[in-house]
């Protein structure tokens, strides 16, 4: 299978190193030129348009960030993409915008799979990505060798869009966490507990979670997380309101409250 990857950022770039090193043909394009420069020297090529990648690929992996990327980036996949080819969208966007693009693909007899992943760069690089993919099951297991170089676990869920309600979840589920994780040391400083020794023992308890680690090593506030990813968490809490609201789930519950606070602590 002969693989084509644009998005070359923190996470998408380790990934196509993956692929490369896996031995699979592989071509890639960017909108910033820098972006290639890490791969000079290694077997991978490169096109001078998303419509020359996808003219040499089997499968083309997205990783870009926005909606509006993935529809602009794929629509000139899509010009060069021959029939039985597939398009990988492991973006975290609406799973609307997979499934739209799934449907302009079959008249082409392109496949689409939404594959978002979670675990960012230095999980891509040791190979253990979560994949959450959406789509055929035959044509995921077709691509699952590719998956399979930057992630582990590589699970299929459904029909196309499937993954983006996976990763949606999964990430409004962290943003709740991190609000329970930061108001739990204040209240134990609050009680007189020193916030650092606190921060050592409760990711060492029952109370472990990854939210928790990382709201501890920041200083028990979500200030700097807030700067880093607070961006990108809202962006998904609100995707997922929105498909939930759709749904006839509507309202907001345990989860969907605590993920607002955080974002709320965050300035977003």
């Amino acid at each position: 299978m002969r693989v084509g990857f644009i998005g070359l950022g923190g996470q998408g770039a380790p990934m196509a190193h993956r692929i490369v090193e896996a031995g699979f043909g592989t071509t890639l394009w960017a909108r910033r030129p820098a972006a290639l420069d890490p791969f000079a020297g290694t077997a991978a090529e490169s096109a001078a348009s998303p419509a020359e990648l996808a003219a040499a690929s089997d499968l083309v992996c997205l990783c870009v960030v926005a909606d509006g990327d993935v529809e602009q980036v794929a629509s000139g996949v899509l010009e060069g993409l021959r029939p039985g080819g597939v398009i990988a969208v492991h973006s975290t966007v609406h799973p609307d915008t997979c499934r739209r693009l799934a449907q302009r693909a079959a008249a082409q007899d392109v496949s689409v799979l939404d594959a978002p992943v979670s675990g960012g760069g230095r999980a891509a690089e040791q190979g253990t990505l979560l994949v959450m993919a959406g789509g055929d099951p035959e044509v995921f297991a077709s691509c699952r060798p590719v998956f399979a170089t930057y992630g582990d676990p590589v699970v299929h869920l459904g029909p196309v869009g499937a993954g983006q309600v996976a990763k949606l979840l999964n990430n409004t589920l962290f943003t709740a966490q991190l609000a329970l994780a930061a108001d739990t040391l204040a209240l134990g400083e609050a009680l007189g507990l020193d916030p650092a020794a606190l921060g050592r023992v409760l990711p060492s308890g029952s109370a472990a979670s990854f939210a928790l680690e990382r709201v501890a090593a920041a200083g028990g506030t979500l200030d700097r997380i807030g700067a880093h990813a607070g961006g990108l968490l809202a962006k998904d809490v609100r995707l997922l309101g929105e498909v939930a609201d759709a749904a006839g789930r509507t309202g907001t519950g345990p989860v969907r409250d605590a993920a607002r606070a955080a974002l709320d602590a965050m300035g977003r």
